[in-house]
């Protein structure tokens, strides 16, 4: 009797998915880790992006907007980066301090969700200037750029996607 109870244990140990055994909700709070990725990959997996990513890896900003500090980033499309005048654009190429320095103007610490965003009237990035904000017909502005979509959801922050590239004064 007793090895019969020993081989079904045995037996109903092996039935049981190792999934099962976890705790209730272990499963799902990976999962949705990993729907969220951070800033950066989110970020590198827009096509539309990708000249502010390449700009990202130059500045070597990668780990500053990968860890877990919550940002709010303004993120022009590759279109928007084509509507620079191509001297500016060589200039960033070149002087790396520059580079950083528009990019973190395209950053505002905390999290700014669209709606908190459209009752504001500025906000101080992480450059150290502000940015100005305003809906005008039903679009969102920051300073002269329009959020084309807004709300785009990492694990440490939000991205706002906008149509121009943010200059510091």
């Amino acid at each position: 009797m007793k090895r019969l109870l020993i081989s079904l244990a045995a037996a109903a140990a092996v039935a049981v998915p190792v999934g099962a055994i976890a705790a209730p909700g272990l499963a799902q709070a990976s999962s949705m880790m990993k729907a969220k990725p951070n800033i950066v990959k989110l970020a590198a997996s827009d096509p539309q992006l990708s000249t502010l990513v390449s700009l990202i890896k130059k500045a070597h900003l990668v780990g500053a907007l990968s860890r877990k500090t919550k940002l709010t980033v303004f993120a022009p499309t590759n279109a928007a980066f084509k509507l620079v005048p191509k001297a500016t654009l060589a200039k960033l190429g070149t002087d790396k301090a520059l580079l950083v320095k528009v990019l973190e103007y395209h950053v505002v610490p905390g999290l700014f969700p669209a709606a908190k965003v459209e009752m504001l009237q500025s906000a101080k990035t992480l450059e150290g200037q502000l940015v100005h904000f305003k809906v005008k017909g039903g679009h969102v502005f920051v300073n002269n750029a329009e959020v084309i979509k807004a709300n785009v959801m990492a694990s440490n922050g939000i991205v706002h996607i906008i149509n121009r590239v943010l200059i510091p004064a």
